[in-house]
């Protein structure tokens, strides 16, 4: 889990700017006009619409905002059409790298995101060379601040989480995905405010880098999620403490 921990720990500390910035805003955005798109406006029917909205109240964003959002997948609103896609590469040290990105033109997106991964000493592959390396997990932090551990665990196994562990003053929850939801709803329930809840893709091994080879990673995932149409990095690297902090 390291990989996805440190990274996730990295993009927490960057939240606060990237709100500022209306960064974050735009993504959660784009995850709800989707999601609307996809599957309809109405939330109870439409799992991947609830989650996106559930996200977008937790980092404060406005209800005008996230009705204007669905409107626009709907097409009650007008607004842009968003294609996904999810793109593999290599980043150095053979960290493997799984981007997640809506763009409303594939032909400037690709281009943009290989010169990342060369310029930084990586490469783009296959997609399918590189997703054997994840598998999808229902994932959730909670400030440790918000609840004790015990509490916690009996709360979350009794839902159906599979795991929970500690990282960086955050306790770390894991479910299968078709138990996400419950879980998640047995925490808003008693009120515990999330970090984070989403499906991401969890490594099922690690890559350690060290030095040059892990401050060119680090940048690398930082271009990539300061990317417009990327909504999400997945990585399975493993870097010290002490670097990630510098």
């Amino acid at each position: 889990m390291s990989g996805h921990s440190k990274w996730s720990s990295i993009k927490h500390k960057k939240a606060a700017v990237d709100a500022k910035r209306g960064k974050l805003f735009s993504r959660l955005i784009r995850e709800i006009t989707v999601a609307a798109r996809i599957g309809g406006g109405d939330q109870e029917a439409n799992p991947r619409l609830r989650q996106a909205v559930a996200a977008a109240k937790t980092a404060n964003m406005p209800q005008d905002n996230i009705t204007r959002a669905i409107q626009k997948g709907t097409g009650e609103l007008p607004g842009t059409t968003y294609e996904e896609a999810t793109f593999g590469g290599f980043a150095p040290g053979g960290v493997a790298v799984l981007i997640d990105v809506m763009t409303d033109n594939r032909n400037r997106t690709i281009p943009e995101l290989r010169h990342i991964f060369s310029k930084h000493g990586g490469n783009m592959a296959e997609t399918g060379s590189v997703t054997h390396m994840f598998v999808r997990k229902g994932y959730i932090l909670v400030s440790q601040t918000e609840i004790d551990e015990d509490s916690l665990m009996e709360l979350v196994l009794e839902a159906g989480a599979e795991d929970m562990s500690e990282s960086d003053g955050n306790f770390e929850i894991l479910t299968d995905p078709n138990d996400f939801e419950a879980v998640a709803e047995a925490i808003r329930a008693r009120e515990i405010p999330a970090l984070e809840a989403q499906l991401a893709m969890v490594p099922t091994n690690l890559i350690k880098v060290e030095g040059k080879q892990a401050e060119q990673v680090l940048k690398m995932m930082e271009l990539f999620d300061d990317h417009d149409d990327v909504q999400n990095v997945w990585t399975n690297f493993d870097i010290d403490e002490e670097l990630l902090e510098s």
